[in-house]
């Protein structure tokens, strides 16, 4: 199958509530928190930056949609207008439609619905949700559950289907989802029982494809999407399984963090491409604030984990301006977009810091 190709590149509805004047903070310690004004004050700064150098908002794609998650979370974080306007610009400027059409079934096509849902959730209006809801609805109806082949495919289209089912209280979707799930977990056998984590896809797997040491490849990105889709889902629709699943995979991810808060790019070969990349450490910090705000694990272990993560992305990725780098294009694999530098950035990777912020923030003191 084709490899994805990444792409570079309204009136508000309430005011911005009034934020704390921030100019400068001191570096809190590796494993702490910064305030929540501090925060606010990055969040926006990378967001603003990625909004004032697009004038474009871009297509609706899978890349620049998991951007727009992350704009809406900042947005809700923040209560900033321009956030919103922005957002419902690029939706419109799409009809609030579905890449490669309603018949699609591919996962990355349906990324975009996540942020037509946040835009309808504030603005109810049915042409929002009109091409998102067809296109699901022709996937409940089938019998095929054999479409979600890579793990990526879990974060693009696991939160749609949670998200529109609890909306239209149609628990057709919920079990839709679920054989989709189980199919890419076990059928396909991405999902590592004795780790928690995940292989890219079927071609990593035992006797596949190995890292020059000789060791798995077990991609950190993927792992974020893996992360992102567990967290996403469960904040719509409780689920043992999904809470086993996600509290498994980021009590794995505890022991091999890096010393600079980061994760490698190979989970399991330190020594394979090392060196910063903020993509799947933005997604794992997003994955285990959530799991320690909620007490899915202790925070007192967890959020220390999460703590050194984003401070190492502020102190090491994010540039005076607020550009983002050490950001791993696309890809499927370590190898993929290197060399990964301080000036590599991309819309996802934009978007998972700014969940991560977000998150984040809901832990931070004053």
């Amino acid at each position: 199958m084709k490899r994805r190709q990444f792409l570079t590149v309204g009136t508000a509805v309430m005011a911005a509530p009034a934020l704390p004047s921030v100019t400068a903070h001191a570096a809190p310690p590796a494993g702490t928190l910064p305030s929540r004004a501090a925060i606010f004050a990055t969040v926006r700064r990378v967001a603003d930056q990625w909004i004032g150098s697009h004038a474009d908002p871009g297509d609706n794609g899978w890349a620049r949609a998991t951007f727009f998650s992350g704009l809406m979370a900042a947005y809700r974080l923040t209560g900033e207008t321009r956030y919103l306007n922005y957002t419902r610009t690029w939706a419109e400027k799409h009809a609030y439609g579905i890449p490669g059409g309603v018949t699609t079934r591919h996962a990355d096509n349906h990324n975009c619905i996540q942020t037509y849902l946040d835009l309808y959730e504030l603005e109810p209006s049915a042409n929002k949700l009109a091409a998102a809801t067809d296109t699901l609805q022709r996937m409940v109806d089938s019998t095929k559950i054999d479409d979600w082949w890579w793990c990526d495919a879990l974060h693009m289209a696991m939160p749609p289907f949670a998200r529109l089912g609890k909306l239209r209280g149609d628990p057709a979707y919920a079990t839709k989802l679920y054989q989709l799930y189980n199919h890419t977990k076990r059928t396909r056998q991405l999902w590592i029982p004795s780790s928690g984590l995940w292989y890219r896809d079927e071609r990593f797997r035992p006797g596949g494809i190995t890292s020059p040491n000789g060791k798995p490849v077990v991609w950190s990105r993927g792992n974020g999407w893996v992360a992102a889709a567990h967290v996403k889902t469960l904040k719509t629709l409780a689920h043992q399984e999904y809470s086993d699943t996600l509290k498994q995979l980021v009590t794995a991810l505890r022991p091999i963090q890096r010393t600079d808060g980061f994760w490698n790019v190979n989970l399991t070969d330190a020594q394979h491409l090392p060196g910063p990349e903020t993509s799947g450490t933005a997604f794992f910090a997003y994955a285990v604030g959530y799991a320690a705000r909620t007490g899915l694990l202790p925070s007192a272990t967890y959020l220390p984990v999460a703590a050194r993560a984003w401070n190492g992305m502020v102190a090491t990725a994010v540039q005076p301006d607020g550009f983002l780098g050490y950001v791993q294009k696309v890809g499927d694999r370590p190898e993929s977009s290197q060399p990964i530098t301080y000036n590599s950035t991309a819309d996802f990777g934009v978007g998972a810091f700014l969940l991560a912020g977000a998150e984040l923030a809901g832990l931070a003191s004053q």
